[in-house]
C-alpha cells in the first residue's frame, strides 16, 4: 500500500469516527421499548419532593376551610381524603409534591372537582389557588398555617 493510499484511508477512518462521535446516540437504534424520535411519550423531568405534605392539616381558603388527610410516597405522589363541613372528597390520582410545589385534584362527593396548586414559601407554609374544574369561574386562594 502506498503512502498516499494509507493517508487517504487514515483520513477516511478519522472523518467517519468524528462524524459518529458528533452524531452520538442519535444514529443508534432505540432500545427495546424506548420511544422513537417521532414518539410523543417524552416524560417531563420532575424535581425531588422538597417536603412531605403527609398528615392531617388545614387549608384555609378564601371561601371555606378544608381539612386534608394525606399520605405521600417516596416519589412525592399524594393520596388521601378531605372534608369541609359535611362535604367530603377524595384525591384523584396524579397529585404530587414536585420540588417546592404541590398540586392535586379533589373529587368532592357533591360533584365539583377542585384543582389545587401551590408552593412552599420562605415561611415554610403552603399557599396557592384552587378552582372547580367543572366551573372554572369558581376560584379561591388558599394557605396553610402548618409549616412543611
Amino acid at each position: 500500500m502506498t503512502a498516499s493510499r494509507r493517508m487517504r484511508k487514515l483520513l477516511t477512518t478519522t472523518a467517519a469516527a468524528l462524524l459518529l462521535s458528533v452524531a452520538g446516540a442519535g444514529l443508534a437504534a432505540p432500545a427495546s421499548g424506548a420511544p422513537t424520535s417521532g414518539s410523543s411519550t417524552v416524560q417531563p423531568v420532575r424535581a425531588a419532593p422538597a417536603f412531605n405534605a403527609g398528615g392531617i392539616w388545614t387549608i384555609y381558603q378564601s371561601n371555606a376551610t378544608v381539612t386534608v388527610n394525606l399520605t405521600q410516597d417516596g416519589n412525592g405522589y399524594l393520596f388521601g381524603t378531605v372534608t369541609s363541613g359535611n362535604t367530603s372528597g377524595t384525591l384523584e390520582s396524579g397529585g404530587r409534591v414536585d420540588g417546592e410545589k404541590i398540586y392535586f385534584v379533589v373529587s368532592w362527593n357533591h360533584g365539583p372537582r377542585g384543582r389545587y396548586t401551590g408552593e412552599r414559601g420562605p415561611d415554610r407554609r403552603l399557599s396557592g389557588t384552587t378552582y372547580d374544574l367543572n366551573n372554572p369561574n369558581s376560584q379561591a386562594t388558599w394557605r396553610s398555617e402548618r409549616t412543611f
